[in-house]
């Protein structure tokens, strides 16, 4: 018998776990399949620890990894797939955004079809702010152009992969991680199953705007170099305009006498040279600040507390 391997990154989410529990061990019981349900707690500081403890020791199915830290979503689910054991292994959000009734026909479509991957994608962005949905749809526009991650609009991290999938995303090692482009890098072949936007059943969303926006540019630097070659691009053509205007000034003094007056729009041109200068200096530092972290090769995560003896708790 297959068996599935549910990957919950949690985060202050003691309100809507227990939900989700009830939804997906239902779900599964009607599956009549094998499964294990591996809650991550990522540094949380309300009582999710306490409520997955609770479900641990009711249930032989689920195990719980609490981090040490916030060590982020990424790598809370990293650390589910290099502990997971499934034949099949899906990540989920645990506030039911993520339905478990799309589990069975995800689970069939990979048996039958021949998918190594089964992805969702939300259709509509209802109960989002128009604004947010605006730069949401720009940033999946954006991204597939300057880089080679395939990422549709309104893609989600829930999705059921193969066991073979799952183990080249652990080989993945990097550092700063950007999952949504690293199942894209590394292929396999992927059905994208469109569903209605569900609203959160408790509790309140952890991403921010600016926590989104920060995640566009971490993607964004994670998979394209576009924005290196922009900044050259940019210094080559500034630097010919410099070097035009600079030969209008000479011969327009030696045919006419006149020197060029106006100090105010010196200044001006000034300013805007160094503010550009000092924003691409800003995209090599970014790219300089990602490779920094790579090399000290940190640990992705750490577990401080498990109720597996045998969870890989460092890596």
């Amino acid at each position: 018998m297959s068996k599935i391997s549910i990957i919950v990154p949690c985060y202050n989410e003691q309100e809507a776990l227990p939900l989700f529990y009830k939804e997906a061990v239902r779900v599964l019981n009607d599956m009549k399949v094998s499964y294990e349900i591996i809650l991550v707690n990522d540094g949380s500081k309300d009582q999710t620890l306490d409520v997955m403890k609770q479900l641990a020791s009711s249930d032989d199915n689920v195990a719980y990894l609490s981090l040490s830290r916030n060590f982020g979503k990424e790598a809370a689910m990293y650390a589910g797939f290099c502990n997971a054991v499934g034949d099949y292994i899906a990540v989920m959000d645990a506030d039911l955004q993520d339905p478990p009734s799309l589990l069975p026909e995800m689970l069939d479509i990979i048996q039958e079809q021949g998918y190594d991957s089964v992805a969702t994608r939300r259709v509509n962005r209802k109960g989002e702010p128009p604004i947010r949905s605006w730069f949401a749809r720009k940033f999946y526009q954006l991204i597939n152009k300057i880089s080679d991650a395939d990422i549709v609009d309104g893609a989600r991290d829930f999705r059921l992969m193969t066991r073979a999938m799952v183990d080249a995303i652990v080989e993945m090692g990097e550092c700063n991680r950007f999952s949504k482009g690293i199942f894209g890098w590394i292929g396999f072949k992927t059905y994208w199953m469109p569903y209605e936007n569900v609203e959160r059943v408790a509790g309140e969303t952890k991403w921010s705007f600016w926590k989104l926006f920060k995640y566009a540019i971490d993607g964004i630097i994670n998979f394209s170099s576009v924005p290196l070659s922009l900044s050259s691009w940019c210094g080559m053509g500034m630097t010919l305009c410099s070097f035009l205007v600079l030969i209008g000034i000479i011969v327009r003094r030696l045919v006419w006498g006149d020197s060029v007056a106006g100090w105010a729009s010196t200044v001006c041109v000034i300013v805007f040279i160094g503010g550009l200068q000092l924003f691409f200096l800003g995209i090599i530092g970014q790219y300089l600040a990602k490779m920094y972290l790579e090399t000290k090769h940190r640990p992705h995560y750490i577990v401080s507390e498990s109720n597996r003896k045998d969870a890989i708790k460092i890596k």
